[in-house]
């Protein structure tokens, strides 16, 4: 291997916004996260809507009024 090319290999913790922590080995000394295996739906079988800018809210509004377009009443 060269030398001075390869960068810094900490043994750091990361951080999930559940609370869940774990150690791994990275390149950066901090990692936080939003979502981990031990709260992510496809790991836990829960459903949980995890909303990123109103994307959500957003595809609510747009269902709803194809909806309303569908089935007059």
């Amino acid at each position: 291997m060269k030398e001075g090319i390869h960068p810094k290999y900490f043994r750091t913790t990361v951080r999930c916004a559940c609370g869940n922590e774990f150690e791994t080995g990275s390149t950066k000394e901090n990692i936080r996260v939003e979502i981990c295996s031990h709260c992510h739906p496809f790991f836990t079988g829960k459903q949980k809507l995890v909303d990123t800018a109103g994307k959500v809210e957003k595809f609510l509004r747009k269902y709803q009024k194809s909806s309303e377009k569908q089935s007059p009443t």
